[in-house]
């Protein structure tokens, strides 16, 4: 996460060498990106990234869609990748869509079959740049939603930039950047207990931390690290039953 201008689209990019790594290091899955004697092609084939834009074909269906990568580089033949983008259709609840062209999907939707066909080339690191950004709230919980769904079931790496806080909430680690550099990291429960500090870099916060840093400002015991609207909620009934 980081402010608009911050670097985060640009070294997200470097990690599969759409942008030029001008100084340092570049290792992915043991693949040192930055060394011209490096495979790119082949280093790439385990790194799918997925823009805020869906990048979608107009002129294929969907099912189209997510089965032209795999059967294009030869990853499978055409049988198989029906099989599987079938499965990954109905993962994402999208399996009665497979022959709907994509002009007439929604955002959301749009997204979803997105995901999809990166997940058919199997990579073992996805890269979203922020997906969620040309969605309605609805859009954005059904992408996350799919995201999720798809990590745990693969157990691929999953690695997200996002302007909305609350996307941030389930994430394992988090790296705040400015300028180009890290200027802060840790849990999602230690970044957003440091609120005057994310201020400071032009953040927002989820809007539980934010109603609970409040209520702390105003002489309520609160405890610091609130995420989620349930622990907002459960900290005060603990606070007015004491």
């Amino acid at each position: 996460i980081g402010p608009s201008g911050s670097g985060k689209s640009t070294f997200l990019r470097t990690l599969n060498l759409l942008e030029t790594v001008t100084s340092g290091k570049v290792v992915v899955d043991g693949y040192e990106l930055s060394d011209s004697k490096t495979n790119l092609d082949k280093a790439r084939e385990n790194i799918g990234m997925v823009f805020q834009h869906f990048n979608l074909f107009p002129h294929m269906t969907v099912l189209e869609n997510v089965t032209f990568a795999p059967v294009e580089l030869g990853r499978m033949n055409k049988e198989e990748a029906d099989k599987l983008a079938m499965d990954l259709l109905d993962r994402v609840g999208l399996a009665d869509k497979a022959d709907a062209m994509p002009d007439s999907l929604s955002g959301g939707q749009k997204q979803r079959v997105a995901i999809a066909g990166v997940i058919a080339m199997e990579p073992q690191c996805i890269v979203l740049d922020e997906p969620t950004a040309m969605l309605d709230p609805n859009g954005r919980k059904e992408v996350l939603r799919t995201v999720h769904e798809l990590r745990k079931r693969k157990n691929v790496t999953v690695i997200l930039i996002t302007h909305y806080m609350e996307e941030v909430v389930d994430a394992d680690y988090v790296y705040v950047m400015e300028k180009g550099k890290i200027v802060m990291d840790g849990t999602p429960r230690d970044i957003f207990s440091r609120v005057d500090e994310l201020k400071e870099h032009r953040l927002d916060v989820p809007q539980a931390t934010l109603v609970a840093d409040e209520l702390r400002s105003a002489g309520v015991p609160i405890p610091q690290g609130i995420l989620t609207r349930k622990e907002l909620v459960d900290a005060i009934m603990s606070v007015a039953n004491a």
